[in-house]
């Protein structure tokens, strides 16, 4: 009875001491992860600004009240151009274009996080199934992945778009469904080069399963090249987000920056010389996809040695 108390208390000693070597390792690993990506400036001004405007959206119901987008309680007139008391501006509304910046910057980074979510994790799966399965089960994957990389996926996102019900969540679905294709494909051969390993070969010769392989083994090693492209992901949603609200196929009730441009084409501020509604949006759009893709180049480098100093 004393020997088998014993020997559990060193079991569990043991344990905890590769639990702990462990834990250490990846603070270590994160903290040379941290320095290689601080090399790269251009990836850290990305990253500064990206995170300013994510603080933004965030303290905008605290810095604007929702209440200013209410039409009904302007004071202010229809397209005047910026002054102190509205710094960018009104909307043919009357509405501060600032406030409308603040709140728009929610729903187009909502959309953008959150259809890359759902492409991320559809690509992953497909394509680590994909590398590690064969016969029947790999082909098919891969006649599933050629259909979508062949098909546009902003048309059939607006097919999607129009057949469900307008909303949000139909936005993040339409742009998530059809843009997993490229991330699967980039998945897959990752899956192929890290299954060739002979750390793999001896998890089979050990008796491990696929599915402890593919949790314990190929994931960890493919989610940093997944994290890289993520990135690169999210610039690409909110130009689809903004491209679909643009087309009028957005949720007409919520204010994002692509129905900012759709309101100043159909109410004639675009033409009519009102540049402060036209411009904040567009300016918005294109800085947060330069943060995206400046931060996603600089972990791609960090993730791939071989293209550092390019």
């Amino acid at each position: 009875m004393t020997e088998a108390v014993t020997t559990e208390a060193v079991t569990a000693s043991a344990a905890r001491g590769a639990r702990s070597v462990a834990s250490a390792r990846r603070k270590q690993r994160a903290g040379e992860v941290w320095r290689e990506f601080a090399r790269h400036r251009s990836g850290v001004v990305g990253l500064v600004l990206l995170l300013a405007v994510i603080a933004l959206a965030l303290l905008a119901p605290v810095i604007a009240p929702e209440q200013l987008l209410d039409v009904t309680k302007v004071t202010a007139g229809p397209n005047e151009p910026p002054s102190w008391a509205n710094p960018l501006g009104t909307d043919p509304a009357g509405r501060s274009v600032l406030v409308m910046l603040l709140w728009g910057s929610r729903v187009s980074l909502l959309v953008g996080f959150a259809a890359t979510a759902v492409s991320m994790i559809i690509g992953t799966i497909v394509g680590m199934s994909a590398g590690h399965f064969g016969g029947v089960a790999q082909a098919v994957l891969l006649r599933i992945m050629d259909f979508f990389l062949v098909l546009p996926s902003l048309v059939l996102a607006i097919v999607l778009s129009t057949v469900l019900s307008r909303g949000v969540v139909t936005i993040i679905i339409a742009i998530g469904v059809t843009s997993w294709a490229g991330t699967a494909r980039l998945v897959r051969s990752q899956t192929l080069t890290i299954e060739a390993r002979p750390y793999i070969e001896r998890a089979w010769a050990l008796g491990a399963g696929n599915g402890h392989v593919l949790r314990k083994h190929v994931l960890p090693a493919v989610l940093p090249l997944v994290l890289a492209n993520t990135t690169l992901t999210v610039g690409s949603a909110v130009i689809s987000e903004s491209t679909l609200a643009f087309l009028g196929l957005g949720d007409p009730t919520t204010v994002s920056w692509g129905t900012m441009l759709k309101t100043a084409l159909d109410t004639g501020a675009a033409t009519a010389g009102y540049w402060w509604y036209v411009l904040p949006p567009g300016i918005a759009i294109v800085l947060v996809v330069l943060c995206f893709t400046l931060v996603g180049r600089a972990l791609e480098a960090v993730v791939n040695p071989t293209l550092r100093g390019r």
